[in-house]
């Protein structure tokens, strides 16, 4: 078994607020106002949509650039849902500057769906992807 991330949080005086230490980097962590915080970082759940277009950007761009693909710049939005019942899914939309060829977009989905970040996520969620 090998760890393949690391993360730690320590608290901070304002309720919610944290300050997360991973490898060489550092960022805030906060509830909203609306949740009784001071919203000076990203949420729990921010987090999580952050780790998966982060993963699925960086995925697309290695098979792109193994492949000799040019996909340009392109961007990838995620929210996090819930409904009443406790169903919970993410919704992620990639969204390309150049036109790709059907063929290429089906390629592009079926990529983001084999993500590491994705088949993480997938073991405890359903992840819908669409092209914008």
């Amino acid at each position: 078994m090998a760890i393949i991330a690391n993360a730690e949080v320590r608290s901070l005086t304002e309720p919610w607020s944290g300050e997360i230490n991973t490898g060489k980097h550092q960022l805030l962590t906060d509830k909203p106002e609306s949740f009784g915080g001071q919203d000076k970082g990203l949420a729990p759940y921010d987090l999580i949509c952050s780790a998966l277009i982060s993963c699925t950007m960086i995925t697309l761009r290695m098979y792109a650039s193994h492949k000799g693909i040019e996909l340009g710049e392109f961007s990838v939005e995620s929210d996090f849902n819930a409904n009443r019942e406790g169903k919970e899914w993410i919704e992620r939309r990639l969204s390309f500057a150049q036109p790709l060829s059907d063929e290429l977009k089906q390629k592009v989905l079926e990529i983001s769906s084999k993500t590491p970040v994705t088949k993480t996520l997938s073991r405890s969620l359903e992840i819908h992807t669409v092209l914008v």
